[in-house]
């Protein structure tokens, strides 16, 4: 190394800070426009899968990183928050809802955040106005409440609100729902079919819209088959405990049905453990599969709630784009999974 004449070492040169990537580059690399390979590393829609994996691939060798940030704020976003508020966090079908939401939120660079209401409306409440002040890009509601004409202030402030599970009431607004009312009634045919008369309902809050259209359903049905709609019918089963004493209740009296509808997981859990403490065993179908009703042999109407959760994250996403569009109602189809209890006869 080359020194001045006094000897002294020459200062050392600074490296020069490196320059990241950026957007323009990845778009020159992979042939496309920046619109394009904006659109592509964003995750928006109406780019082709091919176009879409060359800008990737492409990102991917320049080591260019999306700043989400930057880029919410460009497309004049404030938050990459979506806000998901269902009724009980301990129930596996919510669980499998948030999953799906958080599988399709990420996927567009957005962040999930949960908060369950534990079904008091007042406490819905309040998580929705924490959400709003969160700036949230989108509220997905499993709601408790009976009427949401108040959330239409949230909309006018352009957070879309999409409801799951349950309708909102006094409202526009996007909804993902099952198909309730005709599950039920499958339920309870597949029950006559297999020769009862006597069929029993345990459900869920009375206050609840998927209550009130699964015993709709399943009184649709004991009708058509001209048996008694009421006779058997119990209602605020919310939890295992209380359905367990309710199903108990109706094994041990003197009017006893022979076969059970029970009108989601939870309930269902209730009645297995109330069968198994009674040694007694009506025909039964419960409406949601839930894990272990396989080996249980539980018959169910099944459905996805993980697609449920999906659909719902994809509507609130696509809402800003169709906001002059009216709200869009998705219903997901149920179906029969025979497993042995809804196929046993009367008398056994």
């Amino acid at each position: 190394m080359a020194t001045d004449p006094s000897g002294a070492q020459p200062a050392s040169v600074p490296a020069r800070p490196h320059t990241p990537p950026t957007l323009a580059q990845v778009a020159e690399r992979a042939g496309v426009s920046l619109k394009t390979a904006s659109r592509a590393v964003n995750g928006e829609p109406r780019v082709a899968e091919a176009t879409r994996e060359r800008v990737l691939d492409a990102a991917h060798q320049l080591g260019f990183q999306l700043n989400r940030a930057a880029s919410l704020l460009a497309r004049g976003l404030t938050s990459n928050l979506v806000g998901l508020i269902t009724g009980d966090l301990a129930n596996p079908f919510y669980s499998a809802v948030a999953k799906g939401v958080e599988q399709e939120l990420r996927s567009h660079g957005m962040q999930l955040t949960v908060a369950s209401s534990d079904e008091e409306p007042s406490r819905e409440r309040g998580l929705i106005g924490e959400f709003v002040d969160r700036q949230v890009r989108a509220l997905i509601l499993v709601s408790t409440s009976s009427d949401h004409s108040d959330l239409a202030g949230v909309q006018s402030r352009g957070i879309p609100v999409v409801f799951v599970d349950r309708p909102g009431v006094g409202i526009d607004a996007d909804s993902v729902l099952l198909d309730n009312r005709r599950g039920a009634a499958d339920a309870v045919g597949h029950l006559v079919a297999a020769g009862h008369t006597a069929v029993g309902f345990v459900g869920d809050l009375s206050r609840l819209e998927t209550h009130r259209e699964r015993l709709a359903g399943f009184q649709d049905a004991m009708r058509a088959a001209s048996l008694d709609p009421d006779r058997w019918v119990r209602h605020d089963a919310h939890d295992v405990g209380a359905a367990l004493a309710e199903v108990r209740g109706l094994l041990t009296g003197a009017d006893r049905p022979t076969a059970l509808f029970t009108s989601n997981n939870r309930i269902t859990i209730g009645a297995v453990r109330a069968m198994i403490e009674l040694d007694a065993w009506p025909a039964l179908v419960g409406f949601d599969d839930f894990e272990l009703a396989d080996v249980l042999g539980v018959t169910v109407i099944a459905h996805d709630p993980v697609e449920m959760g999906r659909t719902a994250a994809r509507l609130a996403l696509g809402a800003m784009e169709r906001r002059h569009v009216g709200p869009s109602r998705v219903v997901l189809p149920t179906r029969l999974v025979q497993r042995g209890s809804g196929e046993r006869p009367p008398g056994t």
